[in-house]
């Protein structure tokens, strides 16, 4: 990841929140960042044949309790494949102490990808056609079908907000979310959705980040949204978005440096980012995060989820930064 200095908030100060216009005037002596580390996903299936969770862990509920006495965050990524219940967040909260901290990844649908058919709830099923139901999967849904899936996935967070245990909502696009006005205005309609929750935007493709570095970097800036800081294999189409922070809150994530199974799209996500950073990588990614400046919470996820490599560097991330 490349360094950069904290992103520029002078510009269209009216249009941020009164939040975003307080921290814009105080970017220029920030303050001692707080570091929250942890993974993506705490019952991935091949963590659970790890050695991490102790063998009286065998239930979901010591599972979490023995991750949160660990890390004090973690990214959702159950949340991306079927939209949450409040039920489950109402869970997550009492199993975890105060000042925890869940990311939650986006419904598929949401940030434009497929959806599993059989996944879809009841009421949202009502909305789609019979000829669409009988596929596996479904994309491009209607703006009645959009807005119920925002709706109902809001809503489910609604144990995690009151709790004050609710940190970002990720947006994950994919490759062919490209930089162009309607993706922009897309955007806003992610952020005018999720109401007052904060935002973390992950693009997967080069075009945000080539050309118009620095209009990416204002467009973000310009709307209190977090820029996903991504460390991934060195490919042409993998983007390398700049380590800067567009906000008070500075999202990064590790997805490991397995180029080959990267693109094996027939592979599980876990063996996708099948890769253990080394000591050395991780004291120099470290002192890079230590260098940035203009956020006050840094999150680092770590998304090598294959066994324990994710919990491994990010025990070994959290006493570096200590």
């Amino acid at each position: 990841m490349l360094a950069l200095p904290a992103a520029r908030t002078s510009r269209r100060l009216h249009r941020q929140p009164a939040h975003a216009l307080i921290w814009s005037l105080f970017v220029a002596a920030p303050p001692t960042p707080q570091y929250r580390v942890g993974t993506a996903s705490w019952t991935d299936p091949t963590l659970l044949k790890a050695h991490f969770y102790p063998p009286e862990a065998k239930s979901a509920e010591a599972r979490l309790r023995f991750y949160a006495g660990h890390f004090d965050t973690v990214e959702v990524d159950s949340t991306y494949y079927a939209l949450p219940n409040e039920r489950n967040a109402t869970l997550w909260v009492e199993r975890t102490p105060d000042g925890f901290r869940f990311n939650i990844k986006a419904f598929a649908l949401l940030t434009q990808h497929q959806a599993d058919t059989r996944a879809l709830p009841q009421a949202v099923k009502e909305l789609i056609p019979k000829r669409v139901l009988q596929t596996a999967r479904i994309g491009h849904p209607s703006p009645e079908v959009l807005d119920l899936c925002f709706e109902m996935f809001g809503s489910a967070l609604r144990p995690l907000r009151r709790a004050d245990k609710l940190g970002c909502i990720l947006f994950q696009f994919p490759p062919w979310f490209t930089a162009r006005p309607a993706n922009e205005e897309y955007i806003d309609y992610c952020g005018e959705h999720m109401g007052g929750d904060r935002l973390a935007i992950e693009f997967r493709h080069a075009s945000w980040f080539a050309d118009r570095l620095q209009r990416t970097i204002d467009f973000m800036a310009d709307r209190h949204l977090a820029l996903v800081c991504s460390d991934a294999p060195d490919a042409p189409s993998i983007p390398k978005p700049p380590l800067t922070a567009t906000t008070d809150i500075a999202y990064v994530r590790f997805h490991g440096h397995n180029r080959e199974a990267w693109f094996q799209r027939t592979t599980t996500a876990a063996e996708r980012f099948k890769y253990l950073y080394s000591d050395h990588e991780l004291r120099e990614e470290a002192h890079k995060l230590r260098e940035l400046r203009g956020a006050s919470t840094t999150y680092v996820v770590f998304n090598n989820c294959y066994g324990d490599y994710g919990v491994r560097n990010a025990a070994t991330m959290k006493q570096l930064l200590a």
